[in-house]
């Protein structure tokens, strides 16, 4: 800083203000120090800055997502969010391994992280997570403790948006295959199709939940279509995976995807929806919007607002050819948020 003040021709209080944004300096006199700055390779010492404000101007990220199906989204968008405000991201992954997690947190308060994000590959919930003076979100997971912030989407606001679509589309005998009900986003997925049902006067149709695998929804597709009894007229798949699988059991018998048996899955995983024959109707859960939404609060609880309780954000369905013969772009609708 001394070097800048002499060769800019102020005093270090000036390049001091010049070089932080602060102070009533002219104009031509803050870009005279942040030019000389640049030019001698001037870099602020952080550790001093934050020990000075009380604030690193850094978040962790704590995550067990280690294929990044789920977090990635979430955390792209909630990088971006911080970055507008100077902050950076040290992520780290807990692998479900109690102990690495508990190392992880301690090396991020060792850093003097203004916050804490934790994400997870599922949206169940997990013991509360102590640090004591920092803020913390859970986003697409949640804690057992009243006083935490939860944001997580809309399981089944999104499940009644799939199934009202296939009945606007006069399905009328729908099943419902999905992932195993120790999962709180199947009960709730289950709950929502039982509802859209109920309001069409529909009965309770057929439950079959399993893994989450292709397997599985070519599984389900030979429980449901082995000639015993009624058979459906669409499917409601918990995920992308099963529903690409029964799409391409279908197939194998015959039955043609829409005409005969309409689908629709959820997570809108594109690679999966999009590369499946043929393109798949999905709920997307809009993780980015997640991520965003995260960032927003966390922001505002930094700044000291006391933010807690679970938030759902809205789900959205994006139509393709599994469900309409007729589309020929992704058509969106979107869930009331709770």
């Amino acid at each position: 800083m001394r070097d800048v003040a002499r060769l800019a021709e102020v005093s270090i209080g000036t390049a001091s203000k010049a070089m932080n944004a602060g102070g009533r300096l002219r104009q031509e006199t803050r870009e005279k120090v942040m030019r000389v700055a640049k030019e001698i390779g001037y870099r602020p010492n952080d550790l001093a800055q934050s020990l000075h404000r009380s604030r690193s101007r850094t978040v962790g990220i704590l995550t067990n997502d280690s294929f990044g199906r789920f977090s990635f989204p979430i955390i792209q968008a909630l990088e971006e969010r911080l970055a507008d405000h100077g902050i950076a991201v040290f992520m780290c992954n807990a692998t479900d391994d109690p102990a690495r997690e508990r190392q992880h947190i301690d090396q991020l308060l060792g850093k003097r992280i203004d916050g804490l994000v934790v994400t997870a590959r599922r949206s169940d919930e997990r013991p509360a997570i102590l640090v004591g003076g920092i803020p913390v979100i859970y986003v697409f997971s949640q804690a057992d403790d009243p006083d935490a912030l939860c944001l997580l989407p809309d399981d089944e606001g999104g499940a009644v948006l799939a199934v009202e679509h296939l009945i606007g589309l006069g399905r009328r005998r729908i099943a419902h295959v999905t992932g195993p009900e120790r999962f709180e986003a199947v009960r709730l997925r289950h709950r929502g199709y039982q509802r859209a049902l109920e309001r069409a006067g529909l009965g309770g149709g057929h439950f079959l939940t399993g893994d989450w695998s292709e397997q599985w929804g070519r599984e389900a597709v030979a429980q449901l279509f082995s000639g015993k009894g009624e058979t459906p007229d669409a499917l409601f798949c918990g995920n992308d995976q099963i529903a690409r699988g029964a799409a391409e059991a279908l197939r194998d018998r015959g039955i043609a995807v829409p005409k005969d048996v309409a689908i629709v899955g959820f997570d809108n995983w594109l690679v999966m929806a999009e590369a499946a024959r043929p393109p798949l109707t999905s709920i997307d859960m809009n993780l980015p919007a997640l991520g965003r939404e995260a960032g927003e609060r966390l922001l505002a609880m930094i700044a000291g607002e006391r933010v807690t309780g679970v938030k759902r954000l809205p789900c959205t369905l994006v139509v393709r050819q599994s469900s309409d013969p007729d589309r020929s772009e992704n058509s969106r609708l979107e869930t009331k948020a709770k």
